[in-house]
């Protein structure tokens, strides 16, 4: 009966350690910490949900556009912008407003991101 267990036990603990463990890459990682810094260092991306350049945008974090502060100007089911939005004078889109309320209006590659705000490409 234990040399059973014992088996089973063994062979219980070859499946847990053969079995891969699921891994988020390391790439994906330095982007969740680059856009964590962006939202740290109160950078600001103001889009569409049906703007192109801003789905371009969202492309370049990939998973890590969630640590990203974002504001939704697009009305839901409608091509109307938010008076959020119109409030603070956003024309074009994708819109980065910066700490300095510094502000670039275009699809802004990671470089230049850190260099308005600091944060180190990853």
């Amino acid at each position: 009966m234990f040399r059973i267990l014992r088996y089973a036990a063994l062979l219980l603990l070859l499946v847990t350690v053969s079995v891969p463990l699921p891994r988020v890459s390391a790439a994906a990682n330095r982007l969740d910490v680059f856009a964590k810094c962006l939202s740290a260092k109160k950078a600001k991306m103001y889009g569409l949900y049906w703007c192109p350049h801003c789905a371009e945008q969202k492309e370049i974090f990939g998973s890590a556009f969630q640590y990203v502060q974002y504001v939704e100007c697009g009305v839901p089911g409608t091509k109307k912008e938010t008076e959020e939005c119109k409030a603070a004078g956003v024309v074009h889109f994708p819109t980065w407003e910066f700490s300095d309320h510094s502000r670039q209006e275009a699809v802004m590659q990671l470089d230049a991101l850190s260099k308005h705000t600091g944060c180190p490409v990853p």
